[in-house]
């Protein structure tokens, strides 16, 4: 049997979850079916038996009730003060986050995980949902012990309104209680619960009579036990299908739930029950909104709701796709076979009679439609079925009235009848009717349906009345135009309601591929582009076109900490942006600000560029419209930006980095070399240079006079070996650093070759240099004093580095265009080390390691240096025969210089 090996993606995934569940703090949640259970009491208990087996644990916030008994355990836990907010003209007591950050105790107790902060409240809350504040204490690695009730879940909201008569507005996502580390039910008889109520330990005074009248029924009391019951059952099986099992056959695949919503009252009601469905099922689950062009005729406020309704499908874990097509019930069909959908959830018919047979439903077309899949329908609660709905506008995105597109649509019919004026003295009618249907067809593609429609009615009146014989008349002589007449008015309504199809459809696919185009176009100018503020302001501008914005990049200076743009801003730069809002979140990894669940009142949208675990900034933007960041598909959007920013901002670190990198390694080559090279070049001169010098001293007056010479001499070359040495390193600073200014004239190569021959005539004594000059060999561009100093260190090197009695030879001819003179100069030495001849031209590199042989490897690299400087090139060449070759140019002209 083959061996199953584990994935390494799955285990370095498994490996990076488990540290990062290490490092988080652990969520308790005491969970009941209603007030009055015990939470708080159990919660507390706990507390005081967990502080008296030494954990440091503190009290953030427990509201009391003014329960004798939830008091009397708070005694002789330590306390952190309440943070008083000002709300209204009101002062409330309210949790202090910030001081629960910094006391970071063991284990922190924080009452009703749903509660809701005080949004409009000074000073304003960090997050609008107190279960956003304990997710970042959790964060900081507290361990935090919170109560909930059943009510308070999001995906039982409508299940406890219909079971309850009673909305609860304030609701947390499942997944909080999903993720929690551990769930503590406490439970109460309904019976003992309304004891508890009428003994008044639940409410006090009146609370207790109204709660009993309102909520407190004992039928309610007990669907709301059942309800907890069975959600802690559910997670109990959950988290015994998440233990490793032995293995088995696998399920081919699993239940994908598909929820179809719309702009309607009932969205919530269907994103809730997909996900009671799904987790029965335990099954992935999608949200999926369908932009036909009816939808797109929607005034703004509808359209807007769609945003409420994928945001909260998001927040209870599904995945939201916005999808755009002619007909909902085709492209959902469509999209539930490509992703393997088998359920698909839609609301319950809501057309009756007459109008249910001439445009049915998007459920009954789907029914119709269904080809590998279940559709469930889901009837409409009492508020959502009486809910009313906006009537479509002419104008997307506006309610009110184009009256110039009308206006537009009348016109066009007068020219069609103008045109069909000039047409009947040569036409039948049967070709006039074309003209009119030409003229519905312009007004669809270009003036919408309601234009379109009116061209239509226009076309239809002014055909009978100018050329429908009575002409001038609307009477008509012969019954069969009454079929002409119907015929084409429905042909033209058809062709203006399809062509305003077409056209809206035309628009939202237009606006997709701009935003795919600007992001192609973002991405490879970003990639062209070096340098962090260069690549700030792509960014900023290609952002600021797609999203119709203000924004910047901030990123961070010294310390971490996020500054603004030192260059001049642009014109769509994001000038107000609140530098503590994009600390929080270049330090947390998440978003902030507008349409967030953290600081929502800030001005702008915060988005990191990164991850939590590295962010290398902050990206910010002021939109014009809010629904141009805060639409699904436009926050995914923007989150698509952000990473290809964040990786070319990356990608440029990594560049400076690296650059910084291999500037210390070749400082630090260059160190180790030029000391090696001083340890031994400069040494061994000073050794002779001193014996010599001691001999002298010492025993001058009794050696002979030849000796006394021998002595001196030796004196005098060592020192200049090392003038020659020091003079090297200081020309080839000076070359590179740009400091010589080249003093060219026109020379003559033999004048110069003479020049550097006389000077080394000694030195190359043994070693005579056959020079092969070309009869029309032209002048040179040149300064004749470093090009000297190129012959004489290429003739030290073969005096250095060449047996006594080999030859040399020095060629040099004009190129074919007589801009260059090409000089070759060869020796019959032992030629180039291994490696890359190139490499003899980089500082301090020898021919051979450490020898007798005098130099720090500087004479090739003044060489390149000096050639390059008057426009030329040098290489180096291996003999076939043997022996080495150096090859270079020099300019002919002032031209090529």
């Amino acid at each position: 049997m083959a061996e199953i090996r584990p994935d390494p993606d799955q285990l370095l995934e498994q490996v990076k979850a488990q540290e990062a569940r290490e490092r988080r703090g652990r969520l308790r949640i005491f969970f009941g079916a209603s007030a009055g259970v015990g939470k708080t009491y159990a919660m507390l208990e706990a507390a005081r038996s967990a502080q008296a087996s030494g954990s440091d644990v503190v009290v953030g916030y427990v509201e009391p009730h003014g329960r004798v008994e939830t008091e009397r355990l708070l005694e002789g836990l330590p306390r952190l003060p309440a943070l008083p907010v000002s709300y209204r003209g009101i002062v409330r007591l309210d949790f202090d986050l910030d001081a629960a950050l910094a006391r970071h105790p063991q284990i922190l107790l924080v009452d009703e995980l749903a509660h809701s902060n005080l949004t409009g409240g000074e000073p304003p809350p960090r997050h609008p949902k107190r279960w956003q504040d304990i997710e970042e204490l959790l964060a900081a690695g507290i361990s935090v012990w919170t109560t909930v009730n059943v009510q308070h879940l999001e995906s039982l909201n409508d299940l406890i309104f219909q079971t309850t008569g009673a909305r609860q507005r304030e609701t947390l996502p499942d997944h909080v209680f999903d993720e929690a580390d551990d769930i503590e039910l406490i439970d109460l008889p309904p019976d003992d619960l309304l004891a508890r109520l009428h003994a008044g330990k639940v409410y006090i005074g009146e609370q207790a009579g109204t709660a009993v009248e309102r909520f407190f029924r004992k039928q309610n009391l007990m669907a709301l036990r059942e309800i907890a019951l069975r959600r802690v059952a559910d997670r109990v099986e959950a988290a015994a299908r998440a233990l490793p099992a032995d293995p088995i056959p696998a399920r081919i695949a699993g239940d994908r739930v598909l929820v179809a919503v719309g702009p309607d009252s009932q969205a919530e009601e269907l994103v809730r029950a997909g996900r009671r469905l799904a987790d029965a099922l335990d099954a992935e689950w999608i949200v999926v909104y369908v932009e036909t062009p009816a939808l797109l005729r929607l005034s703004e406020a509808e359209r807007n709701r769609r945003i409420s309704v994928l945001r909260l499908a998001e927040s209870l874990g599904a995945e939201s796709v916005t999808l755009d097509g002619p007909s909902a019930a085709a492209t959902l069909a469509e999209y539930a076979r490509m992703r393997n959908a088998t359920r698909v959830i839609v609301g319950a018919p809501k057309r009756r009679g007459w109008r249910a047979w001439l445009g049915p439903s998007t459920a009954t077309e789907l029914v119709r439609r269904a080809r590998g899949f279940d559709v469930l329908l889901i009837g409409a609660t009492r508020t959502a079925a009486t809910a009313p709905s906006a009537p479509p506008t002419d104008a997307p995105g506006s309610g009110a009235v184009r009256w110039d597109r009308y206006a537009w649509a009348a016109a066009i019919a007068a020219l069609c009848t103008l045109l069909a004026f000039a047409m009947y003295p040569h036409f039948e009618l049967s070709n006039l009717v074309m003209i009119y249907l030409l003229g519905v067809t312009v007004a669809g593609l270009r003036l919408g349906r309601g234009p379109s429609a009116l061209t239509a009615l226009l076309n239809v009146a002014t055909f009978d009345f100018f050329f429908v014989p009575p002409r001038y008349s609307f009477a008509v002589s012969d019954a069969q135009y009454l079929v002409t007449f119907g015929a084409m008015l429905t042909i033209a309504l058809v062709i203006a309601t399809l062509t305003a199809s077409v056209r809206q459809q035309t628009r939202v696919a237009g606006a997709r591929e701009r935003r795919t185009a600007l992001l192609y176009a973002m991405s490879r100018e970003l990639a062209a582009t070096r340098g962090t503020p260069s690549m700030a302001r792509v960014a900023v501008r290609h952002v600021a076109e797609v999203f119709q914005c203000q924004a910047v990049v901030l990123l961070p200076a010294a310390g971490d900490k996020l500054r603004y743009p030192a260059d001049l801003p642009l014109e769509s730069s994001f000038r107000g942006a609140d530098l503590a809002v994009a600390q929080w979140v270049a330090d947390h990894g998440h978003r902030a600000g507008l349409g967030s669940d953290t600081l929502p009142a800030a001005r702008g949208l915060y988005v990191p560029l990164g991850d939590e675990q590295r962010t290398v900034g902050v990206l910010a933007v002021l939109p014009s419209n809010p629904r141009r960041v805060l639409l699904p598909e436009q926050s995914h959007l923007l989150g698509t930006f952000a990473g290809q920013i964040a990786l070319a901002l990356e990608r440029a670190r990594l560049a400076e980095v690296a650059e910084a990198s291999s500037l210390a390694a070749e400082r630090e080559t260059l160190r180790n070399t030029l000391l090696a090279s001083i340890s031994h070049d400069l040494r061994t001169p000073l050794a002779v240079i001193a014996g010599a010098g001691s001999t002298l001293a010492r025993h001058g007056a009794s050696l002979d006079e030849a000796t006394r010479v021998q002595l001196a001499r030796s004196v005098e070359t060592k020192a200049r070996e090392m003038s020659e040495l020091v003079s090297n390193v200081l020309d080839l600073v000076r070359l590179e650093s740009g400091q010589v200014v080249l003093r060219r004239d026109w020379q003559t190569l033999d004048d110069l070759l003479g020049s550097a021959l006389a000077a080394y005539a000694e030195k190359l004594a043994a070693h005579p240099v056959e020079l092969r000059l070309a009869a029309d060999l032209p002048p040179i561009w040149v300064d004749a004093t470093l090009i000297v100093q190129v012959f004489t260190n290429l003739f030290d090197n073969i005096a250095k580095y060449t047996p006594a009695g080999t030859r040399a030879t020095l060629t040099a001819t004009a190129d074919t265009s007589r801009e260059f003179v090409q000089v070759v100069v060869d020796d019959e030495g032992p030629g180039l080390p291994a490696g890359d001849p190139a490499r003899l031209f980089d500082k301090f590199q020898r021919g051979s390691g450490e020898g007798a042989v005098a130099g720090v490897g500087l004479g090739l690299a003044i060489c390149q240096a000096i050639v390059r400087a008057h426009g030329g090139e040098i290489e180096a060449q291996r003999r076939e025969g043997g022996g080495a070759r150096f090859a270079f140019t020099l300019p002919a002209t002032e031209a090529a210089a």
